[in-house]
């Protein structure tokens, strides 16, 4: 038997998913959407040029998440500003310093930071050198973190990925080196953290739009489209009953 919760999820994929193709095909046949500004995304876009500017690097946290986690959307996130920034970087010939909790996205991260130079295996190997996995557990990985923010040459320092209490360890230690300093974290006990040490900072939602606003890909965009359109139904719908259940 499909009890009502089933049911519910059940008409919103079903609608929800004919709203995506449709609104995914829009932005591809030219028909972009004004997108809401969002300060921190505005600034990624610049830290690498900044940084090529100065002589010093980028680093990337991806947090504690992986691929096989409850957070996974947390570290695809992450891996989607990595692409971004690695693009970047490839051109100039400076790689970002990339730095994991968990191994399941050591390879993922080698592979978004070699895929800009193509055929040229020698810098593509010398740019994976960059990724460095630190530790599964979380202190050792924020006590990683705040050695390679104290060691390193660093311009920027962007933690996009699932974080926990530590968080504010590796904030503090970005803000003692006075970087540039870009958070994001989904989870609301974190936010107090973020907000605290983080110049620029993506919260909730946001941070799930980097595809859109970073790289511009037309199903991402159209991604957020159907979830407006979604939101709207729902609010419609409860404002219906709403009604009716007064009125009756």
């Amino acid at each position: 038997m499909v009890n009502q919760t089933q049911l519910a999820l059940l008409l919103f994929l079903i609608t929800f998913l004919p709203v995506f193709y449709l609104s995914g095909r829009r932005v591809q046949m030219g028909k972009l959407p004004d997108l809401r500004p969002i300060l921190a995304f505005n600034v990624l876009k610049g830290v690498t040029a900044r940084a090529i500017e100065t002589g010093r690097a980028v680093h990337i946290s991806l947090g504690l998440g992986g691929i096989t986690s409850d957070v996974t959307a947390d570290s695809l996130v992450g891996l989607s500003v990595l692409e971004y920034l690695s693009e970047q970087s490839a051109a100039a010939g400076v790689p970002p310093i990339i730095t994991m909790a968990d191994p399941t996205l050591l390879p993922l991260a080698q592979d978004a930071i070699r895929r800009p130079y193509g055929a040229d295996l020698e810098e593509a190997t010398r740019a994976a050198r960059h990724v460095r996995w630190i530790a599964p557990e979380p202190a050792a990985y924020a006590a990683g973190v705040m050695d390679t923010l104290g060691a390193e040459a660093l311009d920027a320092n962007v933690m996009v990925g699932a974080y926990g209490d530590e968080y504010l360890l590796m904030g503090e230690a970005a803000n003692r080196r006075e970087i540039t300093h870009i958070g994001a974290a989904s989870d609301p006990n974190v936010a107090p953290f973020v907000f605290a040490t983080a110049d620029q900072m993506l919260m909730g939602e946001d941070m799930y739009a980097a595809g859109a606003y970073l790289a511009g890909k037309p199903w991402h965009i159209g991604s957020l489209l159907a979830q407006d359109f979604m939101r709207w139904s729902i609010v419609i719908v409860i404002v219906v009953l709403v009604a009716i259940n007064t009125l009756l």
